[in-house]
């Protein structure tokens, strides 16, 4: 009978090459450790860093503003908290918005806006696509793989935080998809204290990735206002911040339609002259500029002109002021109340609101908790009870009742 014998021994379990190997493991592991350790402490360090407020919490007003304000039904159209390393039911120390401190300032109704990627040296003069940020933040924030090439998936992953949010608050956070949700909520939330809702934009529609069919995959992943450009021009249209700041193109009318028939509200924010011109001769329902200033109290190219003012609210839409200086040309309330004033005087009472841009990478007056500060700079510039409902919220929930499905 033949006994096979041991094969020898390859040379690679030579006490040299076990060596090497044990040192290739330990290279791993350290780089596995520092890779965790960035993920615990640089988004945090990131976020400290472009989303602060010029004054800490807590913040005063006068007491007839601070018991206004208890009665409002204040609505934000947006925020983009969902990009960063928080989870939002847990009040943070960093940022502007979470799901406490919406409850703690009055917020009725948050916008969380999607941003799926934006240009290295970002301004609002001139950039390309070429470039992206978003895609180190979510390697960084251990976003899944998917993410790491595809706006879609980036946005589905957001939308899906959000939800999972709502899922995990017990009762205290709504995600708002039809008006049936919004009645039932805002039913709910005039009679129980500790709540809040909030609905899914995104900024630029390169988050679908030049396929509309993926407008279905967002819209039942509960978004339901889009934008059709952010900082960049791409294949839906012109950003006032892009290198050709062009119109809608054909894909881009396209989309317009399909976001209509299934009853998605259109936000401008971003969008260049011709394509708000574009969008404005086609659209039949209202649309929204989620976040914006006027040129009337600060000039440049961000900011919508009267003629826009008055283009959107003869859709019958909103448009929301935001809080940082490129927007109103000032750091406190007085001057955000300054830029609602004047678009009220162009647009009408009924068709301003509030667009924070809150936790997008801005320096606001004020956390979500301060927003009492803006009824008290609106009751200091001579606007009625009345009138403050409507620009604080009332404006944003009748579009919603009006244009969700």
């Amino acid at each position: 009978m033949r006994v096979n014998r041991p094969a020898s021994r390859p040379s690679g379990s030579s006490p040299r090459v076990r060596k090497a190997w044990a040192i290739v493991g330990l290279i791993a592991l350290a780089l596995v450790l520092i890779l965790g350790a960035l993920r615990v402490f640089l988004p945090a360090r990131l976020e400290q860093g472009m989303n602060t407020v010029l004054a800490p919490p807590p913040y005063a007003a006068s007491p007839r503003a601070v018991a206004l304000h208890k009665t409002l039904i204040v609505a934000d159209l947006h925020a983009d908290s969902l990009l960063w390393h928080r989870d939002l039911l847990d009040r943070g120390t960093r940022g502007h918005v979470d799901i406490p401190r919406l409850i703690e300032g009055n917020v009725a109704l948050q916008a969380f806006t999607i941003v799926t990627k934006t240009p290295r040296s970002m301004n609002i003069e001139n950039n390309t696509g070429d470039t992206d940020n978003i895609t180190l933040l979510a390697i960084v924030e251990g976003w899944p793989m998917r993410t790491w090439g595809n706006l879609t998936e980036r946005a589905l992953y957001q939308a899906g935080r959000l939800d999972d949010a709502a899922r995990r608050s017990n009762g205290r956070f709504t995600l708002i998809r039809t008006s049936a949700d919004l009645n039932a909520y805002l039913e709910r939330w005039a009679s129980t204290p500790g709540i809040t809702a909030g609905f899914l934009g995104i900024e630029g529609a390169h988050a679908l990735e030049g396929n509309l069919d993926n407008i279905d995959r967002l819209f039942d992943a509960g978004v339901r206002m889009m934008a059709p450009t952010h900082f960049f021009d791409n294949d839906i249209g012109g950003s006032a911040h892009g290198m050709v700041k062009g119109g809608l193109t054909e894909l881009g009318k396209a989309m317009i339609r399909r976001m209509e028939s299934k009853k998605m509200l259109v936000d401008l924010a971003h969008a260049s002259p011709r394509t708000i011109d574009d969008t404005l001769a086609m659209a039949t329902r209202p649309v929204v500029v989620s976040h914006t200033g006027v040129k009337g109290t600060c000039d440049n190219t961000r900011n919508l002109s009267d003629a826009h003012l008055k283009g959107i609210a003869r859709t019958g839409g909103v448009i929301g002021i935001g809080y940082w200086s490129t927007a109103v040309c000032g750091t406190d309330a007085a001057a955000i109340a300054r830029a609602i004033r004047y678009a009220v005087g162009v647009a009408g009472i009924d068709h301003v609101g509030l667009g924070s841009d809150f936790d997008g990478t801005i320096r606001a007056p004020f956390d979500t908790t301060g927003i009492v500060q803006v009824t008290d700079a609106l009751l200091n510039a001579g606007f009625t009870d009345r009138d403050i409902a409507k620009i604080m919220g009332g404006n944003t929930v009748r579009v919603l009742r009006q244009v969700l499905p």
